[in-house]
């Protein structure tokens, strides 16, 4: 079940593309999370999403705004998918234990073992106060992620 809007969003400690480590509360304080969760890196659907928030990067990656991109790929695949595609914020592998932290946020699909598109707009509070979440095939709005951030 997904979480809800107006709960604390679960922390998590993932590796960056770059093996780096990252943690939801280290923005506790400091800026609100866009938190994406994809299915797979070089799929169609996917790099088209992520393509389009690297084309609008700085409405999602500013000083008061941290994107993050999650995935259940392997941190070696997701460096490879940055780097092919010129995307420059953290893409965060969930792979190991195997969709963690998608599971904490209701977005993992057992059967398909990836996550589903799930996108939650987190306060510097460490709130959820938006929440999304599209099946496997269907894209997500862009300009919904930008009209919720301008709410906080």
């Amino acid at each position: 079940m997904t979480i809800e809007v107006g709960t604390k969003a679960p922390d998590f400690e993932l590796k960056t593309q770059h093996g780096e480590t990252v943690r939801l509360s280290d923005f506790r304080g400091e800026k609100n999370v866009v938190l994406l969760f994809y299915p797979f890196a070089f799929t169609g659907v996917c790099t088209g999403e992520l393509c389009a928030l690297r084309d609008e990067l700085p409405k999602f990656v500013n000083d008061d705004v941290q994107l993050l991109a999650v995935s259940n790929d392997s941190p070696f695949s997701l460096r490879v998918f940055a780097e092919q595609e010129g995307l420059e914020y953290p893409l965060l592998s969930d792979f190991w234990p195997h969709g963690e932290a998608s599971r904490a946020y209701g977005v993992f699909d057992e059967e398909k073992g990836c996550a589903v598109r799930g996108t939650f707009i987190i306060d510097k509070e460490g709130v959820v106060r938006w929440a999304v979440v599209n099946g496997l095939p269907d894209a997500r709005d862009l300009n919904e992620y930008v009209k919720a951030i301008d709410t906080l």
